[in-house]
């Protein structure tokens, strides 16, 4: 059985997804951009980028009864690879070690021209 999990605390979904979903024992998050859910403001540069997306994540997260330091898996897509150690040093303070297993890419484009978007997968 999947639920819905939805949050005003988190951005909403631009398209024909949900913002994660849950199943039996695994939250999967779809991918969570840096946009401020209030004011669908962008913050400036890569590192306050990443704070917001993953503050998002974790506001997602705990809508769903889960936490950071239950995430087992995320795929963080980043726009210029350059920035991998400032998103590296914000991803630290947002997830416990021991860490989450992770992906990361370098792509040409993200939404709305943010310069990370992250997802995960959750234990619940």
């Amino acid at each position: 059985m999947k639920k819905v999990i939805s949050t005003d605390q988190a951005p909403a979904a631009i398209g024909p997804y949900s913002q994660a979903i849950e199943t039996e024992n695994l939250v999967y998050t779809s991918g969570i951009i840096p946009v401020v859910p209030a004011t669908g403001e962008i913050p400036e540069g890569s590192v306050a980028q990443a704070r917001q997306a993953f503050t998002n994540l974790s506001n997602l997260l705990a809508a769903a009864g889960t936490g950071m330091d239950k995430v087992i898996k995320t795929t963080v897509f980043i726009k210029e690879m350059n920035d991998f150690g400032a998103i590296n040093e914000v991803y630290a303070e947002f997830f416990p070690n021991p860490y989450p297993a992770r992906s990361c890419v370098e792509v040409a484009r993200l939404p709305k021209d943010v310069m990370l978007e992250i997802e995960a997968i959750a234990e619940k």
